[in-house]
């Protein structure tokens, strides 16, 4: 239930305004959602109430912590119970199970199948960055800067220059963007990742919502006029 919940929100972050009911709608059959009664949600949502330590559902189940006294205690335990991730022993990642993976895969489908009808292809850029690469473009990556995890090491050997490993990719895609359009007639040109960045986070990871590794997608695309460019940002 809880990951028919979660399915559901999810479908809802992914459906479009325009037609925002037959999407969401469309995603969570696809997931596998069903509309379950609202008896159903209470006895899910509602903190379990009982003595000791668990708190015991009516069908058994448990949870030893409640939502309203200790929320951080509470969202880790929905998740692990629910099998949606595990821990892993370097602080800040985390194994996405097969139910978390499966609600990725439907939001990665559904707006797959969408950039594509507008034109846009999929590509795929490396995941380590030279450190010149990532200089070039040191006003856009000041906010990232702190945040940005060096290979400085290969072996027993120390590298001549430490690699980054992408926080996010602009200083990679744009100059071979730059190196491919070479009049009008190579425009628009629209791609799109999808990909995985690192994010050094020191600030509480937290699964889903601060990690130090996370999976996504960025689309980038070129245009002749201004205007196109304004347009596409809309239709996205």
């Amino acid at each position: 239930r809880a990951v028919a919940l979660l399915l559901g929100l999810m479908a809802v972050g992914s459906s479009s305004s325009s037609r925002g009911g037959r999407a969401e709608s469309g995603v969570r059959e696809r997931a596998g959602y069903r509309p379950w009664s609202r008896r159903q949600s209470k006895s899910l949502l509602l903190p379990l109430r009982g003595g000791g330590g668990a708190k015991k559902n009516a069908k058994g189940g448990s949870m030893m912590h409640r939502k309203a006294e200790n929320f951080s205690s509470w969202y880790s335990e929905v998740l692990l119970k629910a099998e949606l991730i595990d821990y892993y022993d370097i602080s800040g990642c985390y194994i996405l199970r097969p139910w978390a993976f499966s609600m990725w895969e439907v939001v990665q489908q559904d707006l797959d199948k969408r950039i594509k009808s507008m034109g846009v292809k999929n590509c795929y850029f490396p995941l380590f960055v030279s450190e010149g690469a990532l200089n070039a473009e040191k006003e856009h990556v000041e906010g990232f800067t702190p945040e940005v995890a060096w290979v400085t090491r290969s072996g027993s050997s120390n590298l001549t220059s430490p690699i980054a490993i992408r926080p996010t990719s602009e200083t990679v895609i744009y100059p071979y963007m730059s190196k491919w359009i070479r009049s009008h007639r190579d425009l628009p040109l629209k791609i799109n990742q999808w990909c995985n960045v690192i994010r050094w986070e020191f600030k509480h990871p937290t699964p889903f919502l601060r990690t130090r590794e996370f999976l996504w997608q960025e689309g980038h695309t070129a245009h002749e006029k201004e205007e196109a460019a304004r347009a596409e940002v809309l239709e996205v």
